[in-house]
């Protein structure tokens, strides 16, 4: 098929729909003389009707995805998300955050496991529910090798014993997929996903994060103590826990083998990455807005060069940002191999453009930037997590320059 960025109508529609109801449930809606935007961020609360509305209409469950896996580009889900994250990053990561768990329970789970717990995840329309994929530990960020979160064998199933740090939906999740480690000498090829859902005894959230940004968003510490998981909770059952466990052990398969909980990073970093773009986009547009109404020495502020060429650099660091992510949500939706690094690629310059276009927008706005009257505050406030959570940029830049090595230099990753 020739090159063509042309999109389709479905995908035009999907986009103007997704706009329309970021427009009207995040910006123009009001709570308690608020903006809904502004008020879930004040208050860190939780935006479980936004939620629920998005349930109603299609952009939330299962049928989301199943609609948006109609485009095997995966171009329109790239449209939808960067259109709710253009209207708010945190309400639109309570509405995409249970994607994550969906992410990893697709990529270890049996058929089975997946079409029962899937649904789950979601709940229906009158009684949602959110996911939650828990990796991030204490001494274990970006480094999964390092999860301390054990899982020993015992009768019927598994004991859980371990804390986990920043959890997107931790403890309010109705499910948990959690990564945690079997056999530690093993590094992440002793790992493994477990199922563990809000009510298990020993299960519990143990603090809730205060955020410089994504407030609307749920971040928390959750904690396991002897926690009993059914062997049925597994992911991908014992069987190929225990196989993928020897070939761990053998030297040359081990070298070849993959984490799970990498696997789906590698896959999802685009998608964060069309986020930080929706971010940078508000803020740009914002900026135009005020550059035009804004005058000095007699003239709008779009006039002189200085503010004009930071909106050039703007709009030009924007579309390249989005074109990355374009790239690696296509290679993720058609099974392409990121063999260059492509998804962290995405992910690296969107939240770099994110952070940036923002802190321009701060500037384009004078004091006023400043203040708390205008959002692009908030925005800047929301694009820095982009730098930070799912891989730092350094790692990142880790993944691409091990990539390089490999694929240019004949070396070992």
């Amino acid at each position: 098929m020739a090159f063509d960025l042309t999109l389709t109508e479905e995908q035009q529609q999907a986009r103007d729909w997704a706009h329309d109801f970021a427009q009207k449930e995040f910006r123009d809606a009001q709570i308690d003389g608020m903006a809904a935007h502004r008020y879930y961020d004040e208050t860190e609360s939780f935006p479980w009707e936004i939620v629920k509305k998005a349930y109603d209409v299609g952009l939330y469950g299962m049928d989301y995805y199943t609609m948006a896996g109609q485009d095997p580009t995966g171009i329109t889900t790239a449209l939808i998300i960067e259109e709710l994250f253009w209207g708010c990053a945190g309400i639109g990561l309570a509405i995409f955050g249970s994607g994550l768990a969906l992410a990893g329970l697709a990529a270890t789970g049996t058929g089975e496991q997946i079409g029962t717990w899937a649904p789950r995840i979601f709940g229906t329309p009158d009684d949602v529910k959110v996911g939650a994929y828990a990796v991030s530990e204490p001494g274990a960020g970006s480094d999964v090798s390092k999860i301390r979160t054990r899982a020993e064998k015992v009768e019927g199933g598994w004991l859980l014993n371990g804390e986990k740090i920043w959890i997107t939906n931790g403890g309010i999740a109705d499910v948990h997929i959690v990564v945690a480690t079997v056999d530690p000498k093993l590094g992440h090829r002793g790992q493994a996903s477990f199922i563990v859902t809000q009510d298990m005894e020993g299960f519990s959230m143990t603090k809730k994060t205060k955020k410089l940004g994504i407030r609307a968003s749920h971040t928390a510490e959750i904690a396991f103590v002897d926690v009993f998981v059914p062997d049925d909770h597994l992911l991908g059952g014992e069987d190929k826990l225990n196989d993928k466990i020897e070939r761990a052990k053998n030297p040359d398969a081990a070298k070849k083998s993959k984490s799970g909980a990498l696997s789906t990073f590698e896959a999802t970093r685009p998608i964060v990455g069309i986020q930080a773009v929706g971010i940078a986009r508000a803020a740009f547009e914002q900026s135009v807005k005020y550059a035009m109404e804004r005058e000095t020495f007699g003239v709008p502020i779009i006039r002189h060069q200085a503010i004009a060429f930071k909106l050039a650099d703007m709009a030009t660091e924007i579309d390249a940002a989005r074109l990355l992510c374009w790239r690696g949500i296509n290679m993720g939706s058609t099974w392409q191999t990121f063999k260059y690094g492509e998804g962290s690629m995405a992910k690296l310059k969107a939240g770099r453009v994110a952070v940036w276009a923002t802190d321009e927008a701060i500037q384009i706005h004078g004091g006023f930037g400043y203040s708390r009257e205008f959002d692009v505050e908030k925005f800047h406030r929301d694009s820095k997590i982009y730098e930070i959570f799912e891989g730092t940029k350094e790692i990142q830049q880790l993944v691409i320059g091990r990539q390089i090595a490999r694929h240019f230099g004949g070396l070992s990753a």
